[in-house]
């Protein structure tokens, strides 16, 4: 027996030719009559941090921390703070195994009013695993992990405009050169991509009583870049991701204030039986994908995932969040609630914690958490080093 099953979610990429073309019919769907978007290293699509996990994975329109490096580069540009360090955990599939995690790094700094940058790290780690072939004969164990890293540059246009981008280099190491079918090595995939995105956001509150309106919306396509390949004849799409989201804020006075916010989501990558999708480039695929589906546009409508939450906070002090994510039965059928708490102390250091409830019993997400460490920082002389630089 494989001691594990979740490499079967992540090995797509390099089985494409194997699986997909033979669960998928001339219609579109598998036996199922599911007809999932399908994407190599999912990974780079997860949500890193605690904030927005809690808020039912919506973050393109938050407030701007070094999570922002993730959710759109353009938000760091807009951030209060001179400079910020955050620190993610998350035990991955834990009803099915008790060694596979993900752990994500960021951090930023403002340039000057105008300019920021930053970076991050993802790593995931599915553990060791036992490799058999179709036969069931042990073809020994390996280590198996991914990971990418990234650099982002971020400017305003305007005091409530600014763009972003962010550049990543993306690693699958799935099998560490184990030997499978005909023999061949698995090899590690690697490419490059990256993310471009754009943020708005507007203020509207009175000085004096602290009650008003805070606008805020977020546009990003990310992972545009090339395909995997592990050693075989085909290349799998990474999960090049388009992003739509918007946040209202209401201060209802100085110590209390409540967010709503909203993301639209959807992968765009070709659709399974999708005309041309083997032998598509990757940009052609991004633009095709939105309408390339086999039943037409109200299957293209399915494939948008939809993430909504709402966030709390007193004083600055203390949040708790609540989400929803919901895709359609189809498209994977994935649906939870979330929830989740904030603390920060003299806004400069802060805990959060976000857990996952399917909404289906036997979900391999349930139990599912993410604890974030979080560390702003001010810098007294910004100000004066903004005015002689520009």
């Amino acid at each position: 027996m494989i001691r594990k099953i979740s490499p079967v979610f992540t090995l797509v990429g390099f089985c494409t030719s194997f699986v997909v073309s033979a669960q998928i019919t001339a219609g579109g769907q598998d036996s199922t009559g599911l007809n999932p978007v399908i994407s190599s290293v999912p990974f780079a699509a997860f949500t890193p941090d605690a904030r927005s996990a809690a808020l039912g994975d919506a973050g393109a329109a938050l407030s701007p921390d070094a999570n922002s490096v993730y959710w759109g580069a353009a938000k760091l540009a807009q951030a209060t703070k001179s400079y910020g360090v955050a620190f993610s955990y998350t035990p991955w599939l834990r009803n099915i195994t008790e060694d596979m995690y993900f752990a994500y790094l960021s951090a930023f700094k403002k340039i000057n009013k105008n300019q920021a940058v930053g970076v991050s790290l993802m790593y995931f780690d599915h553990g060791v695993f036992q490799a058999r072939n179709t036969f069931g004969q042990l073809l020994g164990d390996y280590y198996s992990n991914e990971f990418y890293a990234s650099i982002a540059y971020s400017r305003k246009l305007t005091d409530k405009f600014s763009l972003g981008l962010n550049l990543k280099y993306i690693n699958s190491n799935l099998g560490g050169g184990v030997q499978v079918m005909g023999g061949s090595a698995l090899k590690a995939g690697q490419t490059a991509a990256g993310d471009i995105s754009a943020f708005y956001q507007t203020e509207n509150i009175d000085e004096g009583t602290g009650k008003g309106w805070n606008y805020s919306g977020g546009l990003m396509i990310q992972n545009i870049g090339g395909k995997v390949n592990y050693g075989g004849t085909e290349s799998g799409f990474i999960p090049t991701t388009f992003k739509l989201g918007g946040a209202a804020t209401r201060h209802i006075d100085p110590y209390n204030k409540i967010t709503f916010t909203l993301d639209l989501n959807k992968l765009m990558v070709p659709s399974p039986g999708a005309k041309n999708a083997k032998t598509q480039g990757s940009i052609a695929a991004m633009f095709s994908s939105f309408g390339d589906a086999p039943g037409g546009a109200k299957e293209e409508l399915r494939e948008f995932m939809i993430s909504a939450g709402t966030e709390y906070w007193y004083n600055e002090v203390f949040a708790v969040r609540l989400g929803y994510f919901s895709e359609a039965k189809t498209k994977g059928d994935r649906k939870y609630f979330t929830v989740g708490f904030g603390a920060r102390i003299q806004q400069r250091y802060g805990i959060d914690f976000a857990y996952l409830m399917p909404q289906k019993q036997g979900s391999p997400l349930a139990n599912t958490f993410r604890v974030s460490l979080v560390i702003d920082m001010f810098k007294k002389a910004v100000d004066t080093a903004v005015d002689t630089e520009e």
